[in-house]
């Protein structure tokens, strides 16, 4: 068996392989999917020393422990939290060596809800139509991780960044979406506008990688009946019939029968993928550029 590779000792709460996922596709049903804090996926490769197209893990609230086969170096971003080598604390944010056999350890966030963990070679699954990511609604790509699994490692080469840390923003206190109304935004009272750019929601615990859910102000309708089905993109904030938005993330649906108040700004969307739930959600419109 190949010493590149890694253990997983303990799995979490939900943690898959991500990378920038498979764009293109929507026409086959197939969702982008992706790491859903990019940024945070992208600094973990760059300090690792792998390129950006690199899988990485993304954890979900309780972290992952795994054993490297071989020496590795490490980087944990996202969400921060502690980080420990055979139970001896190292840096969260900065790229770390790893010796064989050593365990590492990401615990719980501390803030935030999803760390990304990225290993020098990167995580070498076999790609699903160009791309290692996990896929929650379709079930393409690897499966969510288990205990006991071995994941493969890349063998190309792979240099640390010669940086000792790298700033990364705060999980948000808030979290403040800028949206373009539409296309369906006629569909709901102008009261319900006014109460979906004005009003204060919150990030609901049945929030996942298919959509961050929102409790909050109900937005009645216009219209009756509903849509034919359409295409849904990502940032796409759609309002099912109990009147609450949920904001699609990467794994969402191509097609789509609600409709569709607002856009977010992809921009934005990161954020999303580390408010906890409870965090309030503010959707601010702008002019469409």
């Amino acid at each position: 068996m190949t010493d590149r590779a890694l253990v997983v000792v303990r799995a979490g709460a939900l943690t898959t392989v991500q990378d920038l996922g498979r764009p293109g596709h929507a026409h086959l049903g197939v969702p982008r999917s992706g790491a859903l804090d990019g940024p945070a996926a992208a600094l973990a490769n760059r300090l690792a020393g792998n390129p950006p197209e690199a899988a990485v893990l993304e954890t979900t609230l309780n972290g992952v422990a795994v054993r490297p086969r071989s020496s590795v170096t490490v980087a944990v971003t996202g969400a921060p939290g502690p980080v420990t080598v055979d139970g001896r604390p190292v840096p969260w944010g900065a790229p770390v060596r790893v010796p064989a056999g050593a365990l590492l350890d990401v615990g719980a966030a501390v803030s935030g809800v999803r760390a990304y963990v990225a290993v020098s070679g990167g995580i070498a699954v076999d790609p699903v139509l160009g791309s290692r990511s996990t896929d929650l609604l379709s079930g393409l790509g690897p499966a969510p991780l288990t205990d006991g699994e071995l994941l493969p490692l890349g063998t190309g080469p792979a240099r640390a960044a010669p940086v000792d840390t790298a700033p990364q923003p705060a999980p948000p206190a808030e979290l403040v979406l800028r949206v373009t109304l539409g296309p369906r935004d006629d569909w709901f009272t102008p009261e319900a506008v006014r109460a979906f750019t004005s009003g204060t929601y919150r990030v609901s615990p049945a929030s996942n990688r298919i959509g961050l859910r929102t409790t909050g102000p109900a937005l009645p309708r216009a219209r009756t009946g509903e849509l034919p089905s359409e295409g849904m993109v990502l940032g796409a904030v759609q309002v099912p019939p109990d009147g609450t938005p949920v904001v699609f993330l990467a794994d969402h649906p191509t097609t789509g029968g609600y409709p569709v108040i607002a856009v977010v700004r992809p921009t934005d969307l990161p954020a999303a993928a580390q408010a906890r739930p409870g965090t309030p959600v503010r959707f601010v419109p702008v002019r469409r550029r």
